[in-house]
């Protein structure tokens, strides 16, 4: 078990790169037998999700496209609650099969947000996929159709996620050591 320390925060390791990349493997190969034939639109949210949604297409087989759009909601080490719109969709989306593609998943509400804004532009469906899920923080009613990770509310970094912009590029997930 390794430990990092980020700015004023220790983190210990918590899942490893093998770990992460058996369940992508794993969630991409779902992905690619239930979207079969319908070439899905993933559509991941910058900045977390930008390792997640890379390794995930290497591992889809089946044709698709790519997209970004940037939300914010985060300061810190907290949720703020207000979900921001800092860079939006330009595809047009009717008629298409959507993926979202997300770093975390916590009290749903940027999901909500997301699937309410996307519904309007009439696609032919829209569906979550997240490398973790905290369930015991959701507050939304959302179903994610393809949780690579179901994870307790702790603070992590690694693999995208960050701890004030600090941490993305860290192999391995690491968990917030209380202090």
């Amino acid at each position: 078990m390794s430990i990092v320390k980020i700015k004023d925060k220790t983190f210990k390791t918590s899942i490893s790169e093998s770990e992460i990349k058996e369940r992508i493997k794993a969630v991409a190969a779902q992905i690619s037998q239930d979207m079969a034939g319908k070439n899905p639109l993933f559509i991941g949210v910058l900045n977390g999700s930008f390792i997640f949604a890379a390794d995930l297409m290497r591992e889809v087989t089946i044709p698709c496209e790519i997209s970004f759009v940037k939300l914010a909601s985060y300061q810190g080490t907290m949720s703020t609650g207000k979900v921001h719109e800092v860079l939006g969709i330009n595809e047009d989306l009717t008629g298409r099969t959507v993926i979202i593609v997300e770093d975390i998943v916590d009290t749903g509400c940027t999901m909500k947000r997301m699937m309410e804004s996307i519904g309007t532009r009439q696609p032919a469906s829209v569906h979550i996929c997240t490398l973790f899920v905290k369930p015991d923080k959701l507050e939304e009613d959302i179903t994610i159709d393809y949780p690579c990770f179901s994870i307790p509310n702790d603070f992590i970094v690694g693999y995208g996620l960050d701890y004030d912009q600090q941490g993305r590029n860290l192999k391995e997930i690491f968990t917030l050591v209380a202090e």
